[in-house]
């Protein structure tokens, strides 16, 4: 009998002792279990966060490149718009020199009645040719003449050119040429403070090309055109004279 308790108690010991120990290697396993779980979790939870924080790193890298583009443009086009500043700067700049050189160069002159604006050169040979004829230096001053007249054919001294070299070749009994030099003044300039007396010279070329019928009929033409003028009285005489 004591045997037999003495089985029944280690028996019952030990069956406390497994029960107990399977409790605990099932709590254990549990315990494990869950906290791999939460291992699993929190990776899978950092993987997520992960993800999302390069998705956002990648569009802030996005936004960056966007963002430095729009920059790129907008400093792109402020250079073009400084260089556009500066190549007008540059235009209006060389405008006001290339006005401000040609007030330099050019010179207001009043010529004869008339005023313009001649060029320095023009000026100069037109003055040297006057000063040869005023020195006396007939002979120089047609030449200086006659290359002012082909240097400069639109000049606005051509009038005054024309009447000076007549008298010129006047002076030089050139008489065919300065006929036809008094009459191109005439011609051109109908209205010239020298046109009177170009054209009372023209009669006086003729008449020295013994040609009185027409010097007659261009005296009657200097009283006629020009009445007013000194011109017509002394046409007036000559036509008394001529009869």
């Amino acid at each position: 009998m004591g045997a037999g308790m003495a089985c029944s108690m280690g028996c019952t010991v030990g069956h406390g002792l497994y029960a107990l120990s399977a409790a605990s290697a099932i709590e254990l396993r549990q315990r494990v279990s869950n906290s791999q779980q939460r291992v699993a979790d929190d990776l899978r939870k950092a993987n997520e966060d992960n993800v999302q924080l390069r998705r956002s790193m990648l569009d802030l890298s996005n936004q960056m490149e966007e963002l430095r583009n729009e920059v790129a443009i907008v400093r792109g086009q402020n250079e073009g718009l400084a260089h556009g500043m500066a190549d007008m700067q540059r235009s209006q700049t060389g405008t006001v020199l290339s006005a401000g050189e040609r007030n330099v160069e050019s010179t207001m002159v009043l010529v004869d009645g008339q005023q313009f604006v001649v060029g320095p050169a023009e000026k100069h040979e037109f003055e040297v040719a006057l000063a040869t004829l005023r020195e006396g230096d007939i002979a120089q001053a047609q030449d200086g003449l006659v290359a002012f007249v082909k240097h400069y054919p639109q000049s606005r001294y051509k009038p005054s050119a024309l009447f000076w070299l007549g008298n010129v070749q006047y002076a030089l009994h050139n008489y065919l040429d300065a006929e036809v030099n008094f009459r191109a003044l005439v011609t051109a300039e109908p209205s010239h403070l020298r046109a009177p007396d170009a054209l009372l010279s023209v009669a006086d070329c003729q008449v020295e090309l013994m040609n009185v019928k027409a010097a007659r009929r261009t005296l009657q033409d200097v009283v006629e055109v020009y009445p007013e003028s000194e011109a017509a009285d002394v046409a007036q005489e000559r036509l008394t004279k001529l009869q």
